[in-house]
């Protein structure tokens, strides 16, 4: 059974970075998400095998960045310039989708998540 374990949450000033870390597993297509209280699961962005493609949400784009290392089979995601509307638990999943999985129903294996707040 296929594991994923998110590390990198935290909390963080506005304005302030984090970079979350995923052991992914290699050729598959890796995404986060993230979910507030309250709120459905949001994608945030995913990224192909090897790594060609990659897709954000809108909330995220141009501040946000996906990227993997194969070698490491760790998928990374940058968050900077954070926001108070951040503030969620953030998963990482796993796809057999070739690219552009951008719905939760898409993914089979996904992590526990891990906390990020950001402070006003």
């Amino acid at each position: 059974q296929v594991q994923l374990e998110e590390s990198g949450g935290g909390l963080v000033q506005a304005g302030g970075s984090l970079r979350l870390s995923c052991a992914a597993s290699a050729h598959y297509a890796m995404g986060w998400f993230r979910q507030a209280p309250g709120n459905e699961r949001e994608f945030v962005a995913c990224i192909s095998w090897p790594g060609v493609r990659t897709y954000y949400g809108a909330s995220v784009k141009g501040r946000f960045t996906i990227s993997r290392d194969n070698v490491l089979n760790t998928v990374y995601l940058q968050m900077n310039n954070l926001k108070p509307e951040d503030t969620a638990v953030y998963y990482c999943a796993q796809s057999g989708v070739v690219s552009g999985a951008t719905r939760p129903e898409m993914y089979d294996v996904w992590g526990r998540g891990t906390q990020v707040t950001v402070a006003s």
